[in-house]
């Protein structure tokens, strides 16, 4: 059951991510794969590759160009499951994009309602606090695997 739980919690926790900012949620869950913090599930230990965070965190600085997040949120969240059956990858695709969807429909929609101001402080503000939430969100979850679950190893929580 504990494995049901951290897998839900990964794939459901990688399409929201994925639907405020993709590029953030492959850099800190490549971060997290590279310094041991998390075991990726199989599938998705690539995002640990330097190569892969390079590329996310080159991609970071130009996503406002583009809006990929609830494809790449349904990516996410099915390769989290790793290899369980197509019908629990097609549930947990469906959920992830979901999530990504919630997510950036949110955050669309607070964006709408900052827009009407005439600064721009607040659209930085904005941005600035969507990153550290995702960012936060993923360290927390993280946090949360070790603390609570205790699959990690004992001096993770140390």
């Amino acid at each position: 059951m504990d494995d049901l739980a951290q897998t839900l919690t990964l794939s459901l926790g990688a399409g929201w991510a994925s639907g405020i900012n993709l590029y953030a949620a492959i850099l800190v869950l490549g971060f997290l794969g590279a310094t041991g913090r998390m075991v990726l599930p199989e599938g998705m230990e690539v995002l640990a590759d330097p190569l892969v965070m390079f590329a996310a965190g080159f991609m970071y600085l130009v996503e406002f160009f583009t809006d990929v997040r609830i494809p790449a949120g349904v990516m996410l969240a099915a390769g989290a499951v790793g290899d369980v059956g197509l019908g629990a990858e097609l549930a947990t695709a469906i959920l992830g994009g979901g999530m990504a969807a919630v997510s950036h429909a949110t955050k669309s929609g607070t964006r709408v309602l900052i827009n009407t101001s005439l600064e721009p402080f607040t659209n930085w503000t904005a941005s600035i606090l969507e990153d550290f939430s995702v960012v936060a969100g993923l360290l927390w979850r993280s946090i949360i695997r070790c603390c609570f679950w205790r699959s990690w190893s004992s001096s993770c929580c140390s």
